[in-house]
């Protein structure tokens, strides 16, 4: 034979010796290498990778993150009300040996596992809490009791729960009405308190300004009182101090004030006996 074939044909059974002998693993792919069935090795980092030919086979599985949409569920509420709840699951393979002898690697079989224990684990919480419990407040506790739940079964399946999310909660339209006119009456029985808490606060602030304003009011003119008197006592005091030195003069000019008081006008007129006191410094000037 030609020593040229036996070269191609030996480069040809080396290449595919070779072909059978090596596998690669992505960065996005788990894998798992049997040996005639039996599981030898898991696990594998990205690269180039070696087996016997014949005797082991390899498997791989997608390693990024998978997500369980379900479809939405009706749960019974603590008062036997129905709740249309529509909800997702993150996960992604965390052993892989495990993840083949429990789900036969398959992502449907894990999605269903998954899906029945997200259901049993609402089904439990949301049977512990009322409509408006679930729909107004403890959205994020009961997310939170779920994450844990479903990371703890999910071990057994080889699966890590990543995320756990309620996207929606919604009533059937036979509860809406009812858990609405509650929700209605509780939110305006809370509105009615804090008006007539602010009414309370508002007299009390009103009562308090007018007391201060009656207080300052009667402060203000008990001390007005006070400085006019004075002011008037020492007016009075300046008065007679100085009058009191010349008396006729005084008496002179309180009567001058006088005279200026009874005629200030041209239509004033004045009915007195010529000889009153009254008219003393008409008669004599100089006093």
């Amino acid at each position: 034979m030609n020593p040229r074939i036996l070269i191609a044909v030996a480069g040809v059974l080396v290449a595919m010796l070779l072909s059978a002998s090596l596998f690669t693993v992505g960065e996005a792919q788990k894998a798992i290498r049997f040996r005639l069935g039996e599981i030898v090795d898991t696990d594998y980092p990205p690269g180039l990778h070696f087996k016997w030919p014949l005797i082991n086979n390899v498997r791989k599985f997608d390693g990024r993150v998978q997500t369980l949409d379900t479809e939405p569920e009706r749960f019974l509420t603590a008062e036997k009300k129905n709740v249309i709840v529509d909800s997702f699951v993150k996960w992604r393979i965390a052993d892989t040996a495990r993840f083949y002898t429990a789900v036969a690697g398959d992502p449907l079989q894990a999605n269903l596992r998954l899906d029945q224990i997200t259901k049993d684990s609402m089904r439990s919480e949301f049977s512990k809490r009322t409509v408006q419990d679930v729909v107004a407040g403890d959205r994020r506790q009961i997310m939170d009791i779920l994450s844990t739940t479903l990371r703890r079964e999910a071990a057994n399946l080889g699966v890590e729960v990543v995320d756990v999310r309620i996207k929606r909660i919604d009533l059937p339209p036979d509860v809406s009405s009812s858990v609405f006119r509650r929700m209605r009456a509780e939110r305006e029985r809370v509105a009615r308190d804090f008006r007539s808490r602010g009414a309370e606060a508002a007299e009390r602030i009103r009562a308090d300004a007018d007391r201060q304003s009656t207080v300052l009011l009667a402060e203000a003119y008990r001390d007005a009182e006070r400085v006019r008197g004075e002011g008037d006592a020492r007016a009075a005091g300046l008065y007679a101090n100085a009058y009191g030195q010349d008396p006729d003069f005084f008496a002179f000019y309180r009567s001058l004030g006088a005279y200026r008081a009874s005629f200030a006008s041209k239509d004033d007129v004045i009915v007195l006996s010529p000889d009153s006191e009254f008219f003393r410094y008409f008669k004599k000037p100089q006093p």
